[in-house]
């Protein structure tokens, strides 16, 4: 369970101008100080009249140290994030001269819109059939506190959670489907990428969400067999469309029977009983098949 404190606001921080100021300031007092008091001896002061120009001294040089030490430049799609003694303190996301207190850890978090390619992943799909399926995941670090400190590496944290989620959701559809569909909406494999995409994206989101991680997209960039199982998918897959091939010959054939023999009939061409009205079908049918079907695709 993360703790719900453990989110981002930001921290105290100025314009580094302001600190270059504080240096140039505490320099110019230095030196005055030395031009109209005179250099200090080696020895202990003896008064207080002669200690208060060391105090002065001491004090430049801490403000002039405190405020180099506090320099930090902001950079574009980059924010730094303060912990001290373990505690955070805050994130500062502005750009260019910054200054902030120099006592805590400054650690630089890349908040940039990013793309990680995955190899190729081993999964199942919903027949058990090994696959290997590649994903392309666009995000960015959204709460750079519970992407530092809620996790040891939030990057090896995705690239966890894409190889499990992937697994999820491929193993909930089939890779292909063999069978004739029924109506104009077959049955959903995962040839579908847009489906298949938009439940990885949902799932992916909100198993980063608790780490800082937020994810834009996560899209399959290819979905094969693998090399062990592709031979016997491959045809597997050409018995199926040449199946698919006779059925749809097979119903033209029917249809173009149908249609002679009736239009015959209509006409008075000719007078059948049932026995004759069957071979007629029978005939026609072997020459009107034997004219559209896989005879002729070899011709």
């Amino acid at each position: 369970m993360l703790d719900a404190e453990l989110a981002e606001r930001p921290a105290r921080a100025c314009s580094g101008w302001w600190a270059l100021a504080a240096v140039l300031l505490a320099a110019s007092g230095a030196v005055l100080l030395v031009r109209y008091t005179g250099r200090p001896g080696p020895g202990l002061p003896r008064s207080a009249a002669e200690a208060w120009p060391l105090a002065a001294l001491a004090a430049c040089a801490v403000l002039a140290l405190t405020a180099v030490a506090g320099l930090r430049r902001g950079r574009a799609g980059h924010a730094w994030a303060l912990t001290l003694f373990g505690r955070y303190r805050g994130t500062v996301r502005r750009t260019g001269l910054i200054w902030s207190s120099p006592l805590p850890r400054h650690a630089r978090v890349d908040v940039r819109l990013r793309h990680w390619r995955s190899e190729p992943l081993p999964v199942v799909d919903a027949e058990g059939t090994a696959l290997r399926a590649v994903v392309l995941v666009v995000w960015r670090v959204k709460d750079t506190a519970r992407a530092l400190l809620a996790v040891e590496d939030h990057g090896g944290y995705l690239r966890g959670q894409v190889e499990s989620v992937t697994a999820r959701v491929l193993s909930r559809m089939p890779a292909d489907s063999f069978r004739q569909p029924d109506g104009d909406a077959g049955p959903q494999t995962l040839r579908d990428t847009e489906a298949v995409g938009d439940e990885l994206t949902r799932l992916l989101a909100a198993e980063c969400r608790p780490v800082g991680i937020e994810v834009f997209s996560a899209r399959p960039l290819r979905v094969e067999y693998a090399p062990e199982v592709a031979p016997a998918m491959q045809r597997r897959r050409i018995a199926a469309i040449d199946a698919r091939h006779r059925d749809s010959v097979l119903t033209s054939v029917l249809d173009a029977v149908d249609d002679t023999v009736h239009r015959l009939s209509d006409r008075g061409l000719v007078s059948l009983d049932d026995y004759e009205r069957k071979a007629l079908v029978k005939d026609l049918t072997v020459a009107f098949y034997t004219a559209r079907g896989p005879a002729a695709d070899a011709r």
